[in-house]
C-alpha cells in the first residue's frame, strides 16, 4: 500500500462483524438438530403423569396401572391390613427407609410413611417392580399377606416393605397426589 492510498476501517470492521455473525448463526443451525434430539419423545411426555379414578376400588381390592412403562399397584387396604402394617416394629424390617418420593428421603418405613398419609392410610400407591431383579410381584400373597415375587422368593408385607428374600429395598412409592377423594394423579 502506498502512502497516498487510504483505507476505510469502518468497512473492514463491518465485514469482520458480518462474517462472524453469519458463522455463529451457521454453527447454531448445525448444532440445533443435535440439541433438539435430546428432548423427550411426545409419548414419553404424555406418560409423565396419569390420573386414576379409584372410586370403584373397595377395601381389600387392588388395581394395577401403567405409568412410565412400569406397573403401579394401587391398593385400598382393609382395617386389618393397616393394623398388621402398624404392628410391625422398625427393627424387624430389612429396609428401614420408607422409599416414598412424597416425603423426606430418610423417613422411616412406618406404615403411615408408606401409605398416602394421615387420614388416607388405607391407600397404598407403589411401583410394582421387585427391587431385586425387576420382576413384578403377585398381590395378596406371600408370608406377610402383601406381595410375593415368585422369581426369587421376595416377600413384601401389607405396606410394600421387604420382609424376607433377596430384595434389598421396599417397593418404591412414586410421587402422587389425591386430586379429589376419588381421583389420584401419579407423576
Amino acid at each position: 500500500m502506498s502512502a497516498t492510498e487510504t483505507t476505510d476501517p469502518n468497512r473492514r470492521d463491518f465485514l469482520y462483524i458480518a462474517t462472524g455473525s453469519v458463522a455463529a448463526v451457521g454453527a447454531a443451525g448445525l448444532a440445533w438438530p443435535f440439541i433438539d434430539q435430546m428432548r423427550p419423545d411426545a409419548s414419553t411426555l404424555a406418560m409423565a403423569s396419569i390420573e386414576i379414578d379409584v372410586s370403584a376400588i373397595e377395601p381389600g381390592m387392588s388395581v394395577t396401572a401403567k405409568w412410565r412403562g412400569k406397573p403401579v399397584f394401587i391398593r385400598n387396604r382393609t382395617p386389618e391390613e393397616i393394623e398388621a402394617g402398624k404392628a410391625v416394629k422398625l427393627d424387624e424390617l430389612k429396609d428401614p427407609i420408607a422409599r416414598n418420593a412424597n416425603i423426606a428421603a430418610d423417613a422411616p418405613a412406618t406404615d403411615t410413611d408408606r401409605s398416602a398419609g394421615e387420614g388416607k392410610e388405607n391407600w397404598l400407591v407403589m411401583v410394582g417392580v421387585c427391587t431385586h431383579l425387576g420382576c413384578v410381584p403377585i398381590g395378596t400373597s406371600g408370608d406377610f399377606g402383601g406381595w410375593f415375587c415368585p422369581c426369587h422368593g421376595s416377600h413384601y408385607d401389607t405396606a410394600g416393605r421387604i420382609r424376607k428374600g433377596p430384595a434389598p429395598e421396599n417397593l418404591a412409592v412414586p410421587v402422587f397426589t389425591f386430586m379429589s377423594d376419588t381421583k389420584i394423579k401419579i407423576g
